[in-house]
């Protein structure tokens, strides 16, 4: 609608991708803190919270009761800040509410079946959830490389593509996306862990995404030059907004949890971004602490099965830490301040090459 109004009524201000990123975050903000009150007041007259872990630290049974699928309104909010501010004939922009669309589909289906079906934390199985997630990834993938969406490789510190990976891309950006989807979903344990990161992550993401789309700042800091990219900050500007009003019901204690349809989603999506933005290697480094997790539980799961011993005291490591004593609110902003720090590295990385 905003760059409607360039178009048609010369408003030249809203041809600026900076504009109307920031009218996307603003809108997604106010709807989310407007939108989030009521779905919690209707989640808890439903009873739509999610069971506790059985096996999960103690503290956490006190989160009995506790709102989930939080993460519908948030990516709701998202979807029309994004359909008001950016131009749908881009095609990166159609991938990206793709992806957002799909994946918080999947998560709510999961939650659906663990507040009604079958009243535990279980959801659908590992393998129904992981079947699901690669064929919107494959869905999504295919979007990509029809529009032509390069298919070279790139790393962190050198400016020129490793190798073309042609129709195996596709493949490749399957495995980027499911892996950061489920990344985000096994931080998703204590409140406003994964959020905050996340928030971080997209700032750097959409960052990546506007100087590869301009092409006088990434022929400058000598990175890929993705014409129509930058408009996909916008998204990222308006899923920031979103998740930021949504950390102000999310923060310890928690009124409302995102659940699977918002945890899947915000990794996807992050995937995505960085698919865009020819920084698949470099999201490692974005999303540190949704590595650390994800690898905590690989380690955890692989030691058992080979040794029949346990290097943490419970995967993902920030039940870890429980274990060991420390309080949630430090475990929390200790991980924030890694994610900070990691992200502020990758924006450091754009100008060593």
């Amino acid at each position: 609608m905003f760059y409607w109004f360039y178009r048609h009524l010369e408003i030249n201000i809203f041809q600026y991708i900076s504009v109307r990123a920031g009218i996307s975050f603003i809108i997604a903000f106010f709807l989310t803190m407007f939108l989030l009150p009521k779905f919690i007041k209707w989640a808890k007259s439903k009873n739509a919270s999610q069971p506790i872990y059985e096996h999960a630290p103690l503290g956490h049974q006190e989160k009995a009761g506790t709102p989930t699928m939080g993460g519908m309104v948030f990516i709701l909010a998202t979807i029309i800040a994004t359909l008001l501010t950016a131009k749908l004939n881009n095609f990166y922009i159609i991938g990206g509410l793709t992806t957002i669309a799909l994946f918080s589909l999947i998560g709510m289906q999961d939650d659906y079946s663990k507040i009604t079906k079958n009243k535990n934390s279980a959801g659908l199985s590992a393998r129904a959830k992981l079947v699901l997630q690669f064929l919107c990834a494959g869905i999504v993938g295919f979007i990509l490389y029809y529009f032509a969406h390069t298919t070279t490789l790139h790393i962190p510190f050198y400016k020129l593509p490793l190798f073309d990976m042609g129709v195996y891309a596709i493949l490749f950006w399957m495995v980027v996306m499911v892996s950061a989807s489920n990344a985000v979903n096994l931080t998703d344990g204590l409140d406003g862990l994964a959020t905050v990161p996340s928030i971080m992550a997209f700032f750097t993401l959409s960052v990546l995404v506007y100087i590869t789309g301009h092409a006088i700042l990434s022929s400058y800091l000598l990175l890929p030059n993705i014409k129509l990219a930058g408009e996909l900050a916008i998204v990222g500007a308006g899923l920031s907004g979103s998740l930021i009003a949504f950390l102000w019901f999310n923060s310890h204690p928690a009124e409302v949890f995102m659940g699977d349809s918002g945890s899947l989603p915000i990794g996807a999506f992050m995937g995505y971004m960085a698919i865009v933005a020819k920084s698949e290697v470099l999201l490692v480094i974005i999303g540190f602490i949704f590595v650390l997790e994800t690898l905590s539980v690989i380690l955890q799961v692989g030691s058992y099965k080979l040794r029949q011993k346990r290097i943490f005291l419970m995967a993902p490591i920030h039940h870890h830490f429980e274990q060991k004593g420390w309080k949630e609110n430090k475990i929390i902003v200790r991980f924030w301040i890694i994610a900070f720090m990691t992200n502020l590295l990758a924006l450091m990385s754009l100008k060593i090459r």
